[in-house]
């Protein structure tokens, strides 16, 4: 196995039995889960970068939530047009994205 540089975590609200329902399922948490992959697909790091869906960070006045680890990075508020730029600066320029950090 291949161990990422990157492990990204979304909040999409999901609950131990599977069902999603909250904040951040309501302000698009699926929208911005779905454009990363399709982003990190068609970039081809995700040998390099894993994603993963989550459950509640306790912040949801923030939501969507995104964790970026292992630099340990919370950005808020994030939207599936913030994706492209979380890539850009942040995994492949190592530079966070400051408008969007926690």
């Amino acid at each position: 196995m291949q161990k990422p540089t990157h492990h990204i975590f979304v909040c999409t609200s999901s609950r131990p039995n599977g069902q999603q329902k909250g904040f951040c399922h309501t302000k698009a948490g699926l929208e911005v889960m779905a454009k990363f992959r399709e982003e990190i697909e068609e970039r081809g790091i995700g040998g390099e970068v894993f994603l993963s869906n989550t459950g509640c960070f306790g912040i949801c006045e923030k939501g969507p939530v995104v964790v970026v680890y292992p630099d340990n990075v919370w950005y808020g508020s994030v939207t599936a047009d913030d994706v492209p730029g979380i890539l850009d600066s942040h995994i492949e320029g190592g530079e966070p994205v400051g408008r969007l950090a926690l």
